[in-house]
């Protein structure tokens, strides 16, 4: 399977493809094709390193090119940013696409970090990339409170849960494999797709606790 990361230089695509280059091919996407493509040569060395041989790769490019090449694209960039990037992408993408946002609508206030949605009374990001999907029910909502730090160092163990939203119970199942090909990471499913704030509006909260309480890049786990 292809897996693509529109934004996948970031540190979340790092992790992603380090992990998932064992079983998949997975395109590192950036507005500059040079920089992917460098991404994916530094982030191939490492993943050989850790496994000696992986039967999947690691190749970069610019997010158009992923874009319409991926079986599975994650959407790994800012909330500010989601809809010219998605209006420019999504209409790129195959017809049996399955498209994964992780994004997160928050910035950060004087209180500590909030949720845009509640404050400004903006879309949540959901909405925002359903608009532009050619089969809005190929969309599933995912990775909101992976600790980007734990899961682009592969030397750190994992062990929480992930919040998946979606209509298409095919295309959840998809998302729940990936997950779970992850050591330490468990899918939990909340619901259809409308339901997605609830697993957004996590992201500010487990960061919140995070400052205030003085944890090192904790998750969330449901027991």
């Amino acid at each position: 399977m292809k897996i693509g990361i529109v934004g996948g230089t970031g540190g979340m695509g790092k992790g992603f493809a380090i992990r998932w280059c064992q079983n998949h091919h997975v395109l590192i996407g950036s507005r500059d094709a040079s920089r992917a493509s460098n991404s994916a040569s530094e982030y191939s060395k490492i993943a050989s390193e850790i496994y000696g041989t992986i039967n999947g790769t690691i190749t970069g490019n610019d997010n158009q090119s992923i874009a319409k090449e991926s079986d599975v694209l994650i959407l790994s960039i800012q909330y500010e940013n989601a809809d010219a990037t998605c209006s420019q992408l999504l209409p790129l993408v195959k017809d049996d696409c399955v498209v994964v946002s992780p994004i997160v609508p928050m910035k950060k206030t004087e209180a500590g970090f909030e949720f845009i949605p509640i404050i400004e009374k903006k879309p949540y990001s959901y909405e925002i990339v359903q608009k532009y999907m050619k089969d809005k029910t190929k969309l599933v909502s995912a990775f909101h409170v992976i600790s980007e730090k734990k899961l682009a160092n592969p030397a750190l163990s994992l062990d929480c849960d992930i919040f998946v939203c979606g209509d298409d119970q095919n295309s959840v199942s998809v998302v729940n494999d990936l997950i779970r090909e992850i050591k330490g990471l468990r899918p939990i499913y909340l619901g259809p797709g409308s339901l997605s704030y609830l697993a957004e509006i996590t992201t500010p909260l487990l960061l919140n606790a995070m400052i205030k309480n003085k944890m090192k890049n904790p998750g969330i786990k449901l027991v």
